[in-house]
């Protein structure tokens, strides 16, 4: 129930939200304690959907505008699927970039995932954040929820997210903290790597596919496209940054890029 701050005491017994805020917060807040509840056998039954697309974006190398490309592909496939970003680096910059702080993040929803939370997908929609239609869990604030989650915390959070799930496709903008890198990257259907030219740069790229062969996991190699995105100026550091890129000469790569493969899959 809605609520103007003020009501009787016997309805205590039950969740109230604040009338008073942005529809978006209201819908986070009722998920939220939908979530608390249980499952009812409706929710049980599995969403009717396409195939989840996981695609990810990853790159031994720094400052190679994986971030700005991964956010851009995102906004450029939500305007037609449905899409998921998730940040999976240690540091993101994500409060700073959108100009405010975030009330749960992913390291809250990594936490109901360890407690094994029956109720996981509706407590990630109540911290699903939303710009241009792509939907994003905000990132973590603290490193070390990165480096510190299990393997098979992040396989359970994948496996909500394909099986109960409304989303088609799940972006995934994957750091180095991540131990098991190499099978998250195997879980991909299709992986992006930012690349530099500089001899510095190659040597670093070298040494990753080295490892993906000595590990073998050859398969990775195969379904990687190496990339140069173009640099372009940031004219502001806000949410409006993240809009613009669409329309960015970024925005254009990314739109010439997947009019290729498209093309390829039709040939």
């Amino acid at each position: 129930m809605t609520t103007l701050g003020v009501h009787p005491p016997e309805l205590d017994q039950y969740p109230s939200v604040y009338k008073y805020q942005s529809s978006s917060d209201v819908l986070r807040e009722v998920m939220a304690c939908y979530g608390a509840e249980k499952k009812t056998v409706a929710d049980q039954i599995a969403v009717l959907k396409k195939t989840t697309e996981i695609i990810g974006i990853f790159s031994p190398l720094g400052r190679c505008l994986k971030t700005s490309f991964a956010l851009t592909l995102g906004q450029i496939l939500a305007k037609e699927r449905a899409v998921l970003y998730l940040n999976m680096e240690e540091y993101s910059g994500f409060e700073e970039l959108m100009g405010k702080g975030f009330a749960h993040n992913l390291s809250d929803l990594l936490y109901y995932v360890r407690q094994d939370n029956q109720n996981l997908l509706y407590k990630m929609n109540s911290m699903i954040q939303t710009i241009n239609n792509l939907d994003y869990v905000p990132p973590v604030q603290m490193p070390a929820d990165i480096r510190t989650t299990a393997w098979q915390d992040w396989e359970r959070l994948f496996q909500m997210l394909i099986l109960d799930s409304s989303y088609e496709v799940i972006v995934l903008d994957i750091g180095c903290g991540i131990d098991e890198n190499f099978q998250l990257l195997d879980m991909c259907k299709k992986i992006y790597m930012p690349v530099l030219s500089d001899a510095v740069s190659q040597c670093k790229i070298a040494q990753f596919e080295n490892l993906v062969r000595i590990w073998d996991y050859p398969q990775i190699l195969e379904k990687t496209e190496k990339i140069n995105p173009p640099f372009h100026m940031a004219t502001c550091l806000s949410p409006a940054y993240v809009e613009q890129l669409m329309w960015s000469e970024l925005g254009d790569y990314v739109r010439n890029l997947l009019r290729k493969e498209s093309q390829k899959k039709e040939n």
